[in-house]
């Protein structure tokens, strides 16, 4: 498509589409008819994807995910689509920005932290690769919340990323499926019937997703809950406003916020209808169009591959074991193993918290069905395994992992690591009776996305250098390392981290009010806030340098920039003090004289998708610093990595494997393993051993207490500190002082500019293996048993 082509396509949606001309349109007009320009052009890799599909009669994949955090689309699209230069003409031409035009664009507010941005991966990299297949979810109106901070305290408020056309969508308002809720179970005929008392509408809207080059395109169809009957005009004239209006607000609050807080009752059970929404809408979906080529029900498993990301989709199981059962008459048993060679399962944590399980009593009242099926599934579960301690209904709980475990024909974990703790830990006694369902694949990232898009200057370096194979061959990066020995090369690769940095920098400036100097090194951590994710390990180590600062202001520091980003949960009160622990430090640190600019500490909030674009290819230290043995992959540090920032990390997730790929000597390492983070605890004074053993961290726990941080209020972290000094379960003190260590050995490393930048640069030559491309083609042999079509 030449400049000309989309010059026309542009100006005929605006006329015709938005009903504006030239001499009206704002940066909105002119970003929404460039929008549907390029949307047009994805439309027919798109339709022709589907038709090699059925021509094929290829298996197809079926990703359900509660989060598909994909940020904005405009960028990618003309990316893939090889419409930059186009793009830029046609918008010169026309008076815009090209960067303003496409940040204009709002994040859509579909997922949280890591667990959605995966999943966005993924659908790109098998619209890369050509695998057939769809990403199901829900269509949020609200998303998880918009992050403010006052008085540095997190304040939610709703996003509203909807309020704006959604230009890449579809709307399919003859594919809704009836959901329903409650009522009661009726044995008529010998077959069970499920009676809903309630139910809503779910209706899907599609978004093309199109891959490098345009050779393939995928759908995410996410659904939006509608109510059956819309408006109760009998109601509304009898007076009763509220009660008229009362079916559609039941059904639009299913699809309105992403992980509504669940420390009510009425918040659990709305979580749980969230999940059964969207999974039960998915295999209908699923059914329908599995049911349009094939008769034979048993054909399943050999052309449908539904992968379960994590426990939310867990009642997947129950549900097409009731579909197949009471609906299209299977045996019980034969629909249990054709649900199962169908279904698979990703962990992805090692937190049995996380591990998902529901009151009895609430999964009988809202899906009475689902709960005899799940209770039949662990009778025969025990019937095979009598001496199995293993149970699904334990303690009045349903059990969601064990659950999805014992449905799914593979289980994976998302780094080699985690994937042998998977084995030892929470699911030890179930490895041991299926001892070949568990396999490894390691997460990995788009590089479309997080190179090429989000840092240019890099990309146009790696192309200059090796070419523009590696868009596609991340592993083709290898490629450049024996550049890395030359002078002119290193300078090149420096000059453009130094520009993103003070591109940053100004940004920074501009949104949170601190100057900050991109000469210091950027030292970032960015993930949700999370006690195992160590954010307040992190601020301590940053209160004992800015101690040590003070102390001997002329030592000759290393000027640092700490930049935290991440969002707490809600309901959960620890997160968020640190959440506020964190902005105080900074308002402190940021004020004082002596220290100046040798050290600073930035927040910006509301840290999404478009933010990690910003701060990753400027971040010359990434933060991955969580409780060895608690974090089941990460992909920020794979992103970190091959945009040239050093790792500061425990041997956790895939901190290791990027350990190995990157070496050593490019790695800066603390911390104990998991093995001895468990052999610690057994001690239950360790927390006050280290911190009688680190005057430092005394020093920072006590200046914390003393109230330096928080206007003299000495009992406003005394939750943090109590944790901390009474238990610290995630190891913060008995760690600290190997971090602080590690840190020190950083400064040094980045006073010398030549090896740092060596070293940077061997991190982007060496992590090409940590590409979601290569973890998708894992999953399609090892897991889905599909070949892609192009």
């Amino acid at each position: 498509m030449t400049a000309d082509d989309l010059r026309a396509a542009l100006l005929r949606h605006l006329q015709y589409s938005l009903g504006k001309d030239r001499g009206t349109a704002t940066v909105y007009d002119i970003r929404m008819a460039l929008t549907l320009a390029v949307r047009d052009q994805v439309v027919t890799p798109w339709f022709e994807s589907t038709r090699q599909t059925y021509a094929a009669q290829s298996k197809r994949v079926y990703y359900l995910s509660l989060e598909f955090l994909i940020g904005r689309l405009l960028e990618d699209a003309v990316n893939n689509l090889g419409l930059g230069k186009a793009t830029q003409e046609t918008l010169a031409g026309l008076g815009f920005d090209t960067a303003e035009v496409l940040a204009n664009e709002p994040d859509a507010a579909l997922g949280n932290g890591g667990l959605g941005r995966l999943a966005a991966c993924f659908l790109d990299s098998m619209s890369t690769i050509g695998c057939p297949g769809m990403g199901y979810g829900i269509r949020y109106e609200h998303g998880l919340f918009r992050q403010r901070f006052h008085e540095g305290r997190q304040v939610e408020e709703a996003e509203d990323w909807l309020r704006e056309r959604h230009g890449w969508e579809f709307e399919r308002p003859e594919v809704s499926m009836l959901i329903g809720f409650g009522g009661h179970v009726d044995e008529v005929d010998g077959r069970m019937e499920w009676a809903p008392a309630d139910a809503v509408m779910a209706m899907a809207h599609d978004t093309p997703i199109v891959g490098w080059q345009g050779k393939w395109a995928n759908t995410l169809r996410l659904w939006g809950a509608e109510p059956i009957q819309t408006f109760d005009l009998d109601a509304f004239n009898r007076g009763d406003f509220v009660g008229a209006t009362a079916q559609e607000a039941f059904a639009r609050t299913i699809s309105r916020v992403l992980y509504p807080d669940d420390t009510t009752p009425e918040g659990k059970e709305l979580r749980l209808k969230q999940e059964y929404f969207f999974t039960a809408a998915s295999l209908r979906d699923i059914l329908r169009r599995f049911l349009t080529e094939y008769d034979d029900l048993t054909l399943l498993p050999e052309k449908v591959a539904i992968q379960l990301n994590d426990t939310h989709p867990a009642i997947a199981g129950p549900e097409l074991v009731r579909i197949l059962h009471d609906e299209h008459g299977m045996a019980f048993d034969q629909a249990v193993d054709i649900a199962r060679g169908t279904l698979a399962f990703t962990n992805h944590t090692l937190l049995p918290e996380a591990l998902e399980s529901w009151p009895q009593d609430l999964m009988g009242r809202v899906l009475p069905r689902h709960m005899q099926i799940i209770a039949r599934i662990e009778e025969a579960f025990l019937a095979d395994h009598p001496d199995s301690p293993i149970r699904i209904l334990e303690a009045g709980n349903v059990k969601m992992g064990e659950l999805s475990f014992i449905m799914a024909h593979r289980v994976n974990g998302v780094s080699a690591l985690h994937t042998e703790l998977v084995k030892s830990t929470v699911f030890a006694e179930l490895h041991q009776t299926f001892p070949d369902r568990i396999v490894s694949q390691t997460n990995g990232v788009t590089p479309r996305r997080w190179v090429l898009g989000a840092n240019p200057r890099l990309s146009a370096l790696i192309t200059d250098t090796i070419g523009d194979g590696w868009v596609d061959d991340l592993e083709a990066l290898q490629m450049f390392e024996p550049h890395i020995e030359d002078a002119g090369f290193i300078e090149a690769y420096a000059t453009a981290k130094t520009e993103n940095k003070a591109e940053l920098a100004a940004w920074i400036k501009d949104t949170a009010g601190v100057a900050v100097d991109p000469a210091a090194m950027f030292d970032v951590q960015i993930k949700r806030i999370h006690e195992y994710k160590r954010q307040h390990m992190n601020i301590l180590e940053t209160i004992a340098l800015w101690q040590a600062m003070r102390a001997a202001p002329d030592a000759g520091w290393t000027p640092r920039v700490k930049i935290f980003g991440g969002k707490a949960a809600p309901g959960y009160v620890r997160a968020k003090e640190v959440v506020r622990l964190i902005n105080d430090v900074a308002r402190v640190i940021n004020a004082d004289p002596v220290t100046g600019d040798m050290l600073k500490v930035v927040y910006p909030a509301n840290y999404n998708v478009t933010m990690a674009e910003k701060l990753i290819p400027a971040s010359d230290l990434s933060e991955q610093i969580s409780t060895a043995g608690k974090e089941a992959s990460g992909t920020g540090n794979m992103k970190f990595a091959l945009n040239g920032a050093l790792t500061i990390g425990t041997l956790d997730g895939a901190n290791v494997e990027i350990r190995e790929r990157v070496g050593a000597e490019n790695f800066f390492l603390f911390g104990m393993t998991a093995e001895e983070v468990v052999a610690c605890r057994e001690d239950p004074q360790h927390q006050a051993k280290a911190i009688a053993a680190s005057p430092r961290l005394a020093a920072a726990l006590g200046a914390i207490g003393a109230g330096t941080f928080s206007e003299g209020d000495t009992e406003r972290y005394a939750g943090v500190l109590g944790d901390l000094r009474g238990h610290d379960y995630f190891t913060v003190c008995a760690d600290f002082d190997s971090y602080w260590d590690a840190q020190r050995t950083v400064d040094a490393a980045f006073a010398d500019p030549a090896r740092w930048m060596r070293m940077a640069a061997l991190n982007t030559a060496r992590s090409g293996w940590f590409s979601s491309d290569r973890t998708i083609r894992g999953y399609m042999a090892d897991i889905w048993g599909i070949k892609p079509l192009i």
